[in-house]
């Protein structure tokens, strides 16, 4: 295998024809998610600078055998493959299907069901929803360590539906930088509050925000050093300013309108408890948008550490 990946190598030929082999998706897998090429260990974080990392093998004349692509870390000394410490650990699907999946979810601009990727992975559905929420989970970026948006950003909120409660809608808060990174999270509703904490986390305080007229930014962004509202009740959805700003919210209103798209197009109906995730898929592609499909699969499969979700998440 080549040193460097490409984008020809990762496409959905690529990844049939000469990935379908278990081994070669392993190496592919471990390339992926260790882009130095050499293992690190998920419980210590050892890079086989301190201790050295080696591959377990079955001793001579021993009657069991040791799983490929398991390593022992002499720092440590516990065994870990690649998938260990990662949202993939204890998953009992191949690589081989895995790295399809991902690559699907990271090309497909609207989203795919898990209804259409139990048919393209031969798969039973639950399996493929598992899958393609762990991907969606692994996609959400962490406010607490993500760099903080600048420059000038617009702030808007969207209600979506939802087909558990159709009279109690969800509401998925937005904020963008303008030809750059977008993030998302989901709100109760929109107080002060809600939206001043995401605002907080997301944006730094030099930023020029965008919002639309509703009051709860007008208190939530008193603090930021320039705050420009567009009132769409008096049909303003842009507005041209004297230092040759322009004020609008449409990016948002573009974001939304792909999400809603893969809501009424693909999913056809989802839950208030997984929005979150859906969310995270659109905000991972929307940030990645000027990659291609093969970039964008190699920008990911490292976002997979240290995120775990379980198929029932314990009670407490």
């Amino acid at each position: 295998m080549k040193a460097k990946l490409n984008d020809e190598e990762l496409n959905l030929v690529s990844l049939a024809k000469k990935y379908s082999n278990e081994n070669r998706a392993r190496k592919l897998f471990e390339q992926l998610r260790w882009p130095g090429g050499k293992p690190v260990c998920p419980h210590c974080q050892n890079d086989g600078t301190a201790k050295t990392i080696s591959k377990l093998t079955a001793k001579a004349g021993s009657h069991s055998s040791v799983r490929k692509g398991v390593y022992f870390c002499g720092a440590c000394r516990k065994p870990f493959s690649a998938t260990v410490g990662t949202v993939f650990e204890d998953s009992h699907v191949p690589l081989s299907k895995i790295l399809m999946a991902i690559f699907i979810l990271c090309s497909s601009k609207k989203s795919i069901s898990a209804m259409q990727l139990r048919r393209m992975l031969k798969t039973t559905y639950r399996t493929a929803w598992f899958l393609a929420h762990r991907i969606r989970h692994a996609m959400g970026a962490d406010l607490k360590t993500a760099k903080l948006l600048d420059n000038t950003c617009e702030a808007d909120e969207t209600f979506m539906p939802n087909f558990e409660r159709p009279d109690k809608k969800t509401i998925v808060a937005l904020i963008v930088e303008r030809n750059g990174e977008a993030r998302t999270r989901v709100i109760p509703s929109v107080t002060a509050k809600n939206v001043g904490d995401f605002m907080a986390a997301a944006a730094r305080k030099t930023a020029i925000v965008n919002t639309d007229e509703h009051p709860s930014y007008k208190l939530a962004l008193k603090g930021q050093d320039r705050h420009q509202r567009v009132n769409h009740s008096k049909y303003e959805y842009a507005r041209k300013n004297q230092d040759g700003s322009v004020s609008h919210v449409n990016t948002c209103e573009s974001f939304f309108s792909l999400l809603k798209r893969g809501v009424f197009g693909a999913w056809h109906c989802i839950s208030a408890e997984h929005l979150a995730k859906y969310a995270s898929e659109f905000e991972f592609r929307w940030n990645t948008r000027k990659s291609t499909d093969g970039e964008r699969m190699v920008a990911f499969v490292p976002m997979i550490a240290g995120k775990r979700l379980m198929y029932r998440q314990p009670a407490n």
